[in-house]
């Protein structure tokens, strides 16, 4: 028996970086995966396939927009029926806009904290009355060192963060005499496609290589000079999701290389 077998989680962005590696976590733990994220179809029925053969369980995927609250909601009932239940939900959607507040386009506010912040709200709110009714289930928010500190130009993302943290503790006190938890992870730089992207923007906009950039970006903030990988986060996951971590609820767990210990 694996650790999660007979289990199914819903894990959004999980088409590539963060999301994905904790899809393979949880599979390999014997837990039926609903994928959701952006892609082309032969991409995600590959993905699907993979994950399904090398673990054994079975794969669906939802294309919901994380902007939609009525596509999550049916991403809810799709899991639900397709799957038989969802006893675990990782919020993982995001997406990130980078300017000055005086400067912040309006659209990119609301898009971001769409995303970022009332989405995971949404997700919880359909998934979580069934949880309570089994009484078991695992929420796990992926938020950010940005859910506990700031940094210039990052308003919507840092205040979307920042809420995600706050909403992961009022779901831990609204769930504690049950058997259902809520926490986050709060990464900082990880190896993800979207952290590329900020390196590769940086480059373009400093004049310099993208390795130069990349060293740039680790040493203003992370203190270990080393990005955090999708595995490592996908481990954390899964360990919140046993009969370990019963009792850790409501917390916002850094796993940042010491970013926020500064």
């Amino acid at each position: 028996m694996r650790a999660l077998d007979g289990k199914v989680a819903i894990v959004t962005g999980s088409t590539s970086g963060i999301g994905l590696g904790i899809a393979r976590a949880l599979a390999a733990q014997g837990c039926a995966i609903l994928l959701n994220g952006f892609g082309e179809a032969p991409m995600i029925a590959r993905l699907r396939d993979r994950l399904a053969d090398e673990h054994g369980v079975r794969v669906a995927y939802d294309g919901a927009d994380m902007a939609r609250p009525e596509q999550i909601a049916a991403m809810i009932e799709h899991a639900t029926g397709e799957l038989g239940r969802v006893d675990i939900l990782v919020n993982n959607a995001g997406i990130q806009h980078v300017a000055p507040v005086h400067e912040f386009p309006l659209e990119r506010w609301d898009a971001v904290i769409a995303v970022n912040l009332s989405a995971a709200f949404h997700a919880i709110r359909a998934a979580l009355p069934q949880m309570l009714e089994r009484n078991w289930g695992r929420i796990v928010n992926i938020a950010s060192a940005h859910g506990l500190v700031a940094s210039v130009h990052k308003s919507a993302y840092v205040a979307a963060k920042h809420g995600l943290v706050g909403l992961t503790k009022v779901v831990a006190l609204e769930t504690a005499r049950t058997g259902v938890t809520c926490n986050a992870i709060c990464p900082g730089w990880v190896s993800t496609p979207l952290v590329q992207k900020q390196i590769d923007d940086r480059a373009a906009r400093e004049g310099v290589p993208v390795a130069e950039a990349k060293r740039a970006l680790l040493a203003e903030k992370q203190p270990s000079q080393e990005f955090v990988t999708p595995e490592q986060i996908g481990a954390l996951t899964v360990f919140l999701c046993s009969e370990a971590a019963a009792q850790i609820r409501g917390a916002a767990l850094p796993v940042d290389g010491g970013w926020t210990a500064q």
